[in-house]
């Protein structure tokens, strides 16, 4: 196979959260533990940060690994889900894993692919394990998927637990409650290993990840303020990075105690240059000027506020287009009610299966008093709003699902 029928396999035989949703999340790790049988279980042989929460986690896990590749580490990172291309899952010291690696993970585990045909989440958190084992890293950022204790990437002894929020996101699959969520994420927190966790996650939950910790005696640390030079030094904007800052810095404290050498110097270096080290994408990223295009992959109700609050402050008295597409399970009402009603609305469904029908959205929008216009086609919807911005000296937003930021990002990749 070359590389596009390779991601053709994987993508028509393999189960795929975001194009499935629920029925593609596997409620155990049975099929982890097999792949990772089968290919020699690399991942005990990797130093590991774990990275579990409703927001904040990619951003948290790309500082980390920014950090680790500044201070001299080779280090990997996992993260999902991919914007562009499926190697952006997969990256030692910001390069993508090569394809002809990917090719050749597949063919060595097409067998037992055929025999218990795992989830393709779960045979890529086997790939992302043999592929940092077989390039001898020093350390591994690890970003759990979904949830954390059922999760595939679950399977680590890491040197450090992070929990960065917890928040309502994925109730059919995690709870109903912020305990049962957070119960959930703890399940990251292992035996005699610290947690490192935000101090804004409400009480309830932090009272579990404190029950969780005390039963493990893993030693745990709610975030500190982080010095201001370190905020001011974070090239990634948006207001919700305040809480992430925070959670990064009490993490790099509590990896020095561990033995790891790490200089502020190089963390502010790191947060600097974060996009340029692990190829982070989608976050309050600007696409274009005149007019303004900005696009985040923010899209549950608890990150909402936080990009609201960020357009506001940053364009201020300005009219606002967003280009907005949502997946059908999340929770719409109150999604949508986080959204200012004096703005122009250019609907599209994101490029996923799950992708929520545009139509259906705009009548929902239209009865609670939303101005909004349902487009077959992004690209249908990119040039509306982008006229009507520079016509009204307004900006555009394009978000509400990460799959539709991968489609704004894929408009404006050169071909």
């Amino acid at each position: 196979m070359d590389y596009q029928e390779c991601l053709d396999f994987l993508f028509s035989r393999l189960p795929m959260y975001q194009n499935e949703g629920k029925s593609a999340y596997k409620k155990d790790i049975t099929n982890t533990i097999k792949l990772l049988d089968f290919i020699g279980n690399p991942q005990h042989d990797l130093k590991c940060i774990h990275v579990a929460g409703t927001n904040g986690k990619g951003s948290v896990s790309s500082m980390l690994a920014a950090t680790l590749t500044q201070s001299g580490y080779k280090t990997g990172l996992y993260t999902s889900p991919h914007l562009l291309d499926f190697t952006e899952r997969i990256r030692i010291d910001g390069i993508q894993i090569p394809q002809k690696n990917v090719i050749e993970f597949v063919a060595k585990t097409k067998g037992i692919i055929n025999d218990i045909e795992p989830s393709f989440f779960e045979l890529t958190v086997a790939m992302a394990f043999d592929y940092f084992k077989s390039e001898n890293i020093d350390v591994a950022v690890i970003e759990v998927g979904l949830g954390g204790r059922l999760d595939s990437t679950n399977v680590i002894e890491p040197d450090l637990s992070v929990i960065t929020s917890i928040g309502w996101d994925h109730m059919d699959l995690l709870g109903n409650s912020l305990e049962a969520i957070a119960y959930e994420k703890s399940g990251i927190i292992k035996k005699d290993t610290p947690v490192v966790y935000s101090r804004f996650i409400p009480l309830e939950a932090i009272g579990v990840i404190i029950q969780k910790a005390n039963s493990e005696t893993a030693p745990h640390y709610p975030s500190e303020l982080a010095p201001a030079s370190l905020s001011a030094a974070l090239m990634l904007k948006g207001t919700y990075q305040r809480h992430n800052i925070d959670t990064f810095y009490t993490a790099i404290e509590v990896l020095k105690r561990l033995g790891y050498t790490i200089s502020w110097e190089a963390a502010h270096t790191a947060l600097a240059n974060v996009t340029k080290l692990t190829g982070l994408k989608g976050r309050w990223e600007k696409l274009q000027d005149h007019p303004t295009v900005i696009c985040d992959t923010g899209h549950n109700a608890e990150a909402m506020p936080f990009l609201m609050e960020q357009l506001e402050a940053d364009y201020k008295n300005l009219p606002k287009f967003f280009i907005w597409g949502m997946v059908a399970d999340k929770d719409r009402p109150r999604i949508l009610s986080l959204l200012p009603k004096n703005a122009h609305y250019y609907l599209v469904k994101p490029g996923v299966t799950r992708g929520y029908n545009a139509q259906q959205l705009q009548e929902e929008m239209l009865q609670m008093g939303f101005n909004a216009l349902a487009f077959e086609h992004f690209s249908e919807a990119l040039t509306h709003a982008k006229k009507e911005a520079l016509i009204n000296g307004g900006i555009v937003f394009i978000g509400g699902s990460t799959f539709l930021v991968a489609d704004a990002l894929l408009a404006y990749t050169p071909a």
